[in-house]
């Protein structure tokens, strides 16, 4: 399925970040190849990957690089998934060691294949995680399908913060997720929001089609649900066949959000064209009322 439009939106110049090269960033590629690590950062193109690596912190992507779903917004292949690997536990925490690292980001290819929809593997790196002293693990999952023994499995692994994206307002989520379902993801937060214990993170990409009355609608909705973090960016078109970008937001919409976010009582709120789900992860958890005590 191809996407155009008859004049794509032109980046405005200051969306464009520089490559940039320094020796940080060049040993976390050479450590991630040597590890047969995968990183969300590279595979969905994120802005900020000169940043995160040159600061040596990355959001690894568990499960393999192939995904079983095809979001239209999303750069990742989709494709037939090799099976997990059993060694990227282990070689999770190893990086994880040599990095040096107190705050862990973890995400996944969605993994419908998979007859614990990848939750086993999901336990598996955040108890291999924990065996190093006083590290804290973040997850940026997919949805499940909110099997109740799936999310039971991450649970019971206990991650100190578990994210799931909302990714947009409810009127657009179908469209740019056909194999997806906003009530899912819903259902999902709301579950997730009464667990003991666990910080909630979500974040939405604006520029897709929405309103910025739709974004307050859809944060006030995600509240309700116990999410206690948000993050807000710009969605950027990684190529001709994804979904267009209807327009880049000012900031003056961003500024709103932050301040509606703070009325409503979330706990932290990142709005602006270059966050993503995991910018500032660390420096937001540190920082929150959330944070566990060290163990």
């Amino acid at each position: 399925m191809l996407l155009t439009q008859d004049a794509p939106l032109r980046l405005p110049p200051g969306f464009r970040k520089g490559i940039g090269h320094t020796a940080n960033k060049s040993q976390v590629f050479k450590l991630l190849r040597r590890s047969r690590l995968n990183t969300v950062c590279e595979e969905a193109r994120c802005p900020n990957i000169t940043e995160c690596f040159s600061n040596q912190t990355a959001t690894f992507m568990i499960l393999g690089d192939r995904c079983t779903r095809r979001c239209l917004f999303c750069s990742v292949k989709t494709a037939k998934p090799a099976l997990p690997d059993p060694h990227e536990p282990e070689n999770l925490k190893n990086a994880v060691l040599e990095l040096g690292l107190e705050h862990v980001v973890i995400t996944s290819v969605d993994r419908d294949d998979l007859k614990d929809l990848g939750a086993g593997h999901f336990a598996a790196c955040i108890q291999a995680l924990k065996t190093i002293p006083h590290v804290t693990v973040e997850l940026l999952t997919p949805d499940f399908k909110n099997r109740p023994d799936a999310i039971q499995i991450v649970l019971d692994a206990k991650p100190d913060i578990w994210g799931h994206n909302t990714e947009s307002v409810p009127r657009l989520y179908k469209q740019i997720r056909p194999q997806s379902n906003f009530t899912t993801t819903t259902s999902l937060l709301s579950y997730l929001g009464r667990q003991p214990n666990l910080a909630l993170k979500s974040g939405l990409m604006v520029g897709l089609g929405e309103t910025d009355d739709e974004v307050s609608q859809t944060l006030s909705l995600i509240r309700d649900l116990g999410v206690q973090i948000v993050t807000i960016g710009q969605y950027l078109r990684p190529s001709l066949k994804h979904w267009p970008v209807d327009r880049y937001v000012g900031a003056e919409s961003y500024a709103r959000w932050q301040h509606e976010a703070q009325q409503l009582g979330f706990e932290a709120c990142y709005a602006g064209p270059f966050v993503r789900s995991s910018y500032h992860a660390k420096e937001t958890y540190f920082s929150s009322t959330l944070k566990r005590p060290a163990c």
